[in-house]
């Protein structure tokens, strides 16, 4: 231990005549603690909403969208689907339709995105057919099984295309089951009052031409399963069809509207974008991730930079308590630092023991904020202490993931902020002169 910290921890031990200083010490070192634990605590609510929102909205949507923008939609899709899926970085492709429908049982009704989609294919590019808590995927698989063995008897044999006509293979559908099956999410199968087995009614605003003008085109569906993201915007307003069943409600023909891409790596998504829209050729664009949901992770990069200022101001408060504590301290220990020079401590060396008291009381703050900020999140995180409200916030829990590079820059700045505030104490202590504070000794 070096002359300079040894007198360091000797002043921070104040006697009972100097208890004012003690208290004022150890209202420091709580204040940098405080401060610290409440940035650790806040950066780690800002990171778990980031992370925790990131991992719903990639699990529940693709990396990749290619999209049509001349035509009505993307008709050579199984081809170009196998084609792209073969691109670097793309682990997986799959095609699906999006549409706004109208969903009603009874009398209640919701508006809804209904998702067509191939269920295998799916579950290569999203974990929502993974999240179906009541009821079963099957269904839906084996209604768009039915479809692509029918495709492929009417591509083997063109010949026996005449024999089954659309209708003929509706009424092949009908014998295969009655109604088409659908997927819907778990707030919006309550606010329709529907469990497994329910009839829903799904009516298309485009509707169909009739000697009467256009008539909303409508069909029933039974719901053979129950998704639960534990995303709100997704289990409110969501349902999962399959393609077959959507290009028919939609009255689309052989056409999807939509090509989703997994890819490796999710950061690099806007780069990949470009090179599956350069390879599609003219006429297409593509959306990633990024892009789609570019306000929601500003906003929380913006919540984290204004957080991180305002709950500073904790730790700046504090580095005033250290620097009225060691004005105190350098006025009370004017005659010591005198005697000290008087024997040979330079006044370098008298700067120093001040430096060395802001920052050991910033450091006692910052380990004791750091254990404090890390538990209380650990333990909120896990025990899912905070609810929300899930139509606001889209999660119904605060997230808490706290990180370690979040730690280090707390601690730096809580150091840094305390080592600032020494500098006009020390300056003074080291401008004691001997002969004046001893001269009416």
């Amino acid at each position: 231990m070096t002359f300079e910290l040894f007198v360091a921890g000797r002043y921070l031990r104040a006697k009972r005549r100097q208890a004012v200083i003690s208290v004022i010490t150890v209202i420091s070192i709580i204040g940098v603690a405080a401060g610290v634990a409440s940035l650790v605590i806040a950066l780690a609510i800002n990171n778990g909403f980031r992370q925790d929102l990131q991992e719903r909205l990639l699990g529940s949507t693709s990396h990749i969208n290619l999209m049509r923008v001349e035509g009505d939609g993307i008709r050579n899709w199984p081809e170009l689907t196998a084609r792209l899926a073969k691109q670097p970085h793309v682990v997986a492709a799959s095609p699906a339709i999006y549409e706004q429908v109208l969903i009603s049982r009874g009398a209640r009704a919701k508006g809804a995105i209904l998702k067509g989609i191939v269920p295998d294919q799916e579950r290569r590019v999203s974990e929502l057919l993974d999240n179906v808590k009541l009821g079963s995927v099957k269904p839906l698989e084996d209604s768009q099984r039915h479809i692509g063995d029918y495709a492929k008897q009417i591509e083997e044999s063109p010949e026996d295309s005449t024999k089954d006509s659309p209708s003929s293979l509706q009424a092949s559908q009908l014998r295969l089951r009655s109604l088409p099956p659908i997927i819907l999410g778990k707030d919006m199968a309550n606010d329709l009052g529907a469990t497994v087995g329910s009839v829903v009614l799904v009516t298309s605003p485009q509707g169909e031409l009739t000697p009467f003008g256009i008539v909303p085109k409508y069909l029933r569906f039974k719901v053979v399963g129950i998704f639960d993201s534990g995303f709100y915007d997704y289990d409110s307003a969501w349902g999962m069809v399959a393609l077959s069943d959507a290009q028919r409600l939609f009255s689309l023909g052989d056409v999807v509207s939509v090509i989703e891409f997994k890819v490796d790596d999710i950061y690099k998504a806007a780069e990949i974008a470009q090179q599956i829209e350069k390879e599609a050729g003219h006429g297409f664009q593509s959306t990633n991730w990024m892009e789609q949901n570019k306000a929601l992770f500003r906003a929380l990069r913006l919540e984290r930079v204004v957080t991180f200022i305002t709950i500073g101001l904790i730790v700046f408060v504090a580095a005033l308590n250290i620097l009225i504590s060691l004005i105190m301290m350098v006025m009370e220990k004017t005659k010591d630092i005198a005697v000290l020079v008087s024997m040979g401590a330079k006044p370098n060396q008298v700067r120093k023991i001040f430096m060395l008291q802001g920052i050991l009381i910033g450091i006692v703050g910052t380990v004791l904020g750091l254990i404090l900020g890390f538990s209380a999140s650990l333990a909120a995180g896990h025990y899912k202490l905070i609810s929300l409200s899930a139509e606001v916030y889209s999660i119904d829990y605060v997230p808490f993931a706290p990180r370690l590079t979040d730690a280090f820059l707390v601690a730096a700045v809580a150091i840094l902020i305390s080592f600032v505030a020494t500098l006009y104490p020390a300056q003074a202590a080291a401008r004691v002169l001997p002969a004046e504070a001893l001269r009416y000794e």
